[in-house]
């Protein structure tokens, strides 16, 4: 939450919302009542944006126990945002809305560059949204570097590290570190693995963020994942990794960046690249999906930042009308991504400690599974597999049955479809290494690539390393427009805290159990839902409560929390928050990427799609036809989630 303390009425509203946006002033008054100002330690932001009056009227102001007022930020408006572009001229516009689009127009507009992004789809609604939920620096890719004295794999694993650091600083409700035990079944191979993480904390460094690996007896191992087979353990060592909500981590991004100046707009397909009389790029003609409008987005720059989708824009860009005119040999000739398929199986909670985690780094075919707590389930995957492109993957009955098989061979219960909560696939976007003379090599690095035409394209990578890819696709965008160059400061984004965060120290200072006391004590609510919104929001859990005190279409003031489902924390509210304050536009948003039901129990999701399609379509304006389209469009999602058929 972007937020400032009150004690006097600004000079104008203008001016309180550049002192908001900024935050880089909070006001705060004496015992006395005299007025005095204090500088807070918070991230400022250059004002690359025209601040609107209506921010400061979006919100309510927000009550702290100390007695000051915190005025919470809000974003403009989905229509304000398409507003502009159709009138700014950008330096800048990324094409995808990923945790890496989303990424590289935080760095952008940290550094003071106009910057602008469209998303076909809904933000971080692709592969930011299906990943293991794991920020990691690749333990196996460390073993790998030893064992093939592999220096380039060892520089990516520290890389990583480094990123973990900053991803669990920068939104620490939201991503903490996860203890992960690997068992171990022979004492010989103890040392080994050992040996192996103690080098893994190592390169991590002192500030990393995380403890450090420890050794576990049988006894130890059991006793904290009570689950584990006790024939197929002979002791566990246990090492820490990060863990976060994907989806919404990306969302958090791509808030701070629009509060930094950013515009962004999803549902906004790019339909063409427009090119200048030399041929190079200067936009994108854009059409809203919602509306079917059209737009020429004008820019000095075009980054491609649409993971596994990059070679359809790639191809726009190399066609002399910048349009794609499908699929041919040449252009799969000159592909660079290579799609990899992996399915995630959701168990239930009971499946693995609530703190704890389990690699197998071994299972039947070479491959590791994980067994990892999260948002009220058990995530278990994942496999590795080639796969077509498209926005919704499913996962295989053969891929589900394995899953559940390997889990048999480690667990001391029998695992059975009817287990089975939810089951969904991801597509990782793997880069096919252009400068390797065989064509075929897989690199595991991320690539920052430049067409004839201009258009810089970002691949590669992983969730973890979101940050850095970002930043080296904005310094060679520089570098090919040394103009923009000369007003753009430096990367500011390592170490910069995201929205939510309380970056400026007014509300918790960091002490997100303050949040939780909070919402218990002032505003009534039940511990295990006070628990989801501050791990969900951060600081911005309290104007989720501050929607529910004041009431909102569907319910009256003052009620207490109505949850979508009874078994979930999930809560109605967060539906109107999603409308008015993370641009969400469908049924399906709310359900799988601003809650994440979708994910963790697909029966749960299809009994909250009436409630949710109605709260939305009176928000909102819907038709009941509409509202029947919205209903029809989630449940034929829902299906891609659920356990599939023989």
């Amino acid at each position: 939450m972007q937020s400032l303390r009150r004690a006097a009425k600004p000079a104008g509203a203008v001016a309180a919302a550049a002192t908001l946006a900024a935050a880089a002033i909070a006001f705060t008054e004496t015992s006395n009542g005299d007025k005095s100002d204090k500088v807070v330690k918070c991230q400022a932001f250059p004002l690359t944006r025209k601040v609107r009056e209506s921010n400061l009227t979006k919100t309510l102001p927000i009550a702290c126990r100390d007695g000051t007022m915190v005025f919470p930020w809000s974003p403009p408006s989905r229509e304000e945002q398409l507003k502009e572009l159709e009138t700014e001229k950008y330096d800048l516009l990324v094409i995808g809305g990923g945790c890496v689009g989303s990424g590289v127009a935080l760095d952008a507009a940290t550094r003071g560059l106009r910057v602008a992004v469209v998303e076909r789809e809904d933000f971080s609604s692709g592969t930011s949204s299906r990943s293991t939920k794991l920020i990691h620096g690749g333990v196996r890719y460390l073993e790998n570097a030893f064992l093939k004295l592999d220096y380039g794999q060892y520089l990516l694993v520290k890389e990583a590290l480094e990123e973990r650091s900053h991803m669990l600083q920068a939104a620490p409700f939201i991503a903490k570190p996860l203890p992960i035990m690997v068992p171990i079944e022979e004492w010989w191979k103890v040392p080994y693995y050992f040996a192996g993480t103690k080098v893994y904390d190592m390169v991590a460094g002192k500030n990393s963020g995380v403890p450090s690996s420890m050794f576990l007896t049988k006894q130890q191992a059991l006793y904290n994942f009570p689950m584990l087979d006790p024939s197929k353990i002979a002791g566990a060592i246990v090492y820490y990794d990060g863990q976060m909500d994907d989806a919404r981590y990306g969302l958090l991004i791509l808030l701070t960046a629009i509060q930094a100046g950013a515009t962004a707009v999803n549902y906004m397909n790019a339909d063409k690249l427009l090119k200048d009389e030399d041929g190079k790029l200067c936009g994108a003609r854009v059409r809203d999906r919602q509306t079917g409008k059209i737009i020429d987005v004008r820019a000095t720059a075009v980054v491609n930042a649409t993971g596994p989708f990059s070679d359809a824009v790639r191809h726009m860009a190399n066609d002399p009308n910048g349009e794609d005119n499908g699929p041919s040999t040449e252009k799969a000739e000159q592909d660079i991504i290579v799609p990899a398929g992996g399915i995630h199986v959701t168990l239930s909670d009971d499946f693995s400690p609530s703190q704890m985690g389990l690699i197998v780094p071994n299972t039947s075919d070479g491959r590791v599974l994980f067994f990892l707590p999260w948002s009220g389930g058990t995530i278990v995957g994942t496999t590795d597999s080639a796969t077509p492109l498209t926005m919704r993957p499913k996962p295989s009955l053969a891929e589900v049955d394995f899953v559940l098989a390997e889990c048999g061979r480690y667990l001391n219960r029998r695992v059975s479809h009817d287990d089975v909560r939810a089951a969904w696939s991801g597509i990782r976007p793997l880069v096919r290494d252009v400068n390797a003379k065989d064509t075929k090599a897989i690199s595991r690095e991320h690539v920052v690539e430049v067409s004839k035409s201009g258009l810089i394209t970002i691949g590669g990578g992983k969730w973890t390393t979101q940050r850095r890819m970002a930043q080296d696709a904005v310094d060679r965008v520089l570098k090919e427009h040394p103009r923009m160059g000369g007003k753009a400061g430096p990367c500011a984004t390592l170490g910069l805290k995201l929205i939510g965060a309380d970056r400026a120290g007014i509300i918790c200072d960091q002490k997100y159990d303050i949040v939780t006391v909070t919402l218990r004590e002032d505003y009534g609510f039940d511990r295990d839902i006070a628990q989801h919104l501050v791990s969900s929001y951060g600081t911005r859990a309290l104007q989720i409560a501050e929607i529910i005190k004041h009431g909102y279409p569907t319910r009256a003031k003052g009620l207490h929390p109505k949850r979508l489902v009874a078994k979930h924390p999930v809560l109605e509210a967060e539906v109107a928050f999603a409308v008015k304050h993370e641009y969400a536009v469908t049924a399906v948003d709310v359900l799988a990427r601003r809650t994440r039901l979708a994910f963790v129990d697909h029966d749960a999701a299809v009994e909250a799609v009436p409630q949710v399609v109605k709260l939305m379509g009176t928000m909102l304006g819907w038709s009941r036809t509409k509202c029947t389209e919205e209903t029809e469009a989630a449940l034929t999602f829902l299906e891609t989630m659920k356990l599939p058929e023989e």
